[in-house]
Formats: C-alpha cells, sequence, structure tokens
C-alpha cells in the first residue's frame, strides 16, 4: 500500500510531519516523485493525476483536499493516487509564499484596497477564529451568534485566495502534467527493460540446468549400458 506504514505515527508525531518532517522536505519531496513514476497505470493516466492533485494542492481547501483531489482525477480520467500525491506539492515552506501571491493577485482582480501585510493577515485569521469559537460557545448559551470576523475574512482573505490562485494553480499544474509524461514513461521503459533482462538470464539459466540435466541423463544411460555389457551371461 502506498499511504501504510510499518509502525502508526501517534497523534502528536503526524502534527509534526505536516508542519516539518522528519525526513526533510527533500526527502519527502523525492519520495512523492519515486512514489508517482512506479504508478503502474499509463504514462497520460498518470499526468492527469498529478495535474488535478498539483491544482487541487494549490487551492484553499482545508481538509478536503482529498476528497476534491479524487473528483477531479475521476473526471479528468487520470490515476487518483497520483492525484492524492500530488496534492503534497505545497508545505508550510512554500504555502505563505503563494498565498501572499494569490492574495495580492485576487485583490487586484476583485478591486480591494487592503494593506495585504502580515498583522492584516493576522488580525483577520484572528477575528475569524474567535466568531467561530463565541459561535460555538452560543449553541450552548443564551448569546447570540456574531459573523461580522467571519464575513471579513471570506470577502477579503478566503474569496481573494481563491481567485487568485486559479491562474497560478493551472499554471504550475500544466508544467507538472508535462513534466510527468517523459519521467513515466522512461522510468517504465527503464523498468520494463530490466524485467525483460532478468526474463533473458532465468531462461538462459534454466537452459543450461536443463542442457546439465541431459548431459547427466546421458552419462547415467551410458554407464547403465557398459554395466550391462559387463554383466556375467553377456554376449
Amino acid at each position: 500500500m502506498v499511504f501504510k506504514r510499518r509502525d502508526p505515527l501517534t497523534w502528536g508525531e503526524w502534527l509534526r510531519e505536516q508542519v516539518y518532517p522528519r525526513s526533510g522536505f527533500k526527502r519527502a519531496t523525492r519520495y512523492v516523485v519515486y512514489r508517482m513514476r512506479r504508478l503502474p497505470d499509463r504514462p497520460h493516466r498518470v499526468a492527469r493525476g498529478v495535474f488535478a492533485g498539483f491544482f487541487i494542492g494549490f487551492l484553499p481547501l482545508p481538509g478536503l483536499q482529498f476528497l476534491a483531489a479524487w473528483v477531479a482525477a475521476r473526471l479528468l480520467r487520470g490515476n487518483v493516487l497520483a492525484a492524492l500525491l500530488g496534492t503534497f506539492n505545497t508545505n508550510p515552506v512554500t504555502t505563505p509564499f503563494f498565498a501572499v501571491l494569490a492574495m495580492t493577485l485576487g485583490h487586484w482582480i476583485m478591486g480591494i484596497e487592503a494593506p495585504l501585510n502580515a498583522h492584516y493577515i493576522g488580525r483577520a485569521f484572528a477575528e475569524a477564529g474567535h466568531d467561530l469559537w463565541f459561535n460555538f460557545m452560543a449553541l450552548f448559551g443564551p448569546q447570540k451568534t456574531q459573523w461580522d470576523g467571519l464575513i471579513q475574512f471570506w470577502h477579503e482573505i478566503y474569496v481573494p485566495y481563491f481567485i487568485g490562485a486559479l491562474g497560478p494553480a493551472i499554471i504550475l499544474s500544466v508544467a507538472a502534467y508535462y513534466i510527468t509524461i517523459p519521467l513515466v514513461e522512461a522510468y517504465q521503459k527503464a523498468r520494463a527493460a530490466t524485467a525483460h533482462e532478468r526474463a533473458e538470464r532465468r531462461r538462459k539459466m534454466r537452459a543450461k540446468l536443463a542442457e546439465a540435466a541431459a548431459k547427466l541423463k546421458l552419462r547415467g544411460e551410458r554407464g547403465g549400458d557398459e554395466a550391462d555389457d559387463d554383466a556375467p551371461g553377456s554376449p
């Protein structure tokens, strides 16, 4: 299985892996690429899956990326496992830079004039989080729900992020699509050649063993004939 581990991670270890993989981002990226190359499917189907996964991975869909990647891969008739692996294109190091780029483009497209800096973004997240917690607690008390922080976050952060991410996501996903095809083709050809060489070596080994067995059998038959000739009473 692609995602099965010999020693399952605890919740604390899993959360740490999401922030910074124990083996480092370089090794984690190499592992994902390695798994994509080994997928037993046609290169174009794997590439379509990678396109779907990359595209979804760049969009702000927390908690829904795997489901969205699965749906996108099915719609594009791509490899589902490649799509799921493709969602790992983002990580805590690169995501903030891409998010700022996407929000900047989104603000420009939507004509939003706001100071897009760390203080502004942090305050928007804080107010949205406060509203979420307050509204949750209001379910068990007399308080009335409040939505001002969530509405501001939706209009000034999330929607601009989503709209601004579409263009770069398409460009990077198309690039990943065209890079994936020759990589998978080269790997599958090399693997097929290796399998052919191994099969040829096994065939030659079986031929040698069969030849050796035939020689031993012939020697045994000759030895039996000589024994019969030397037996008493033989003409």
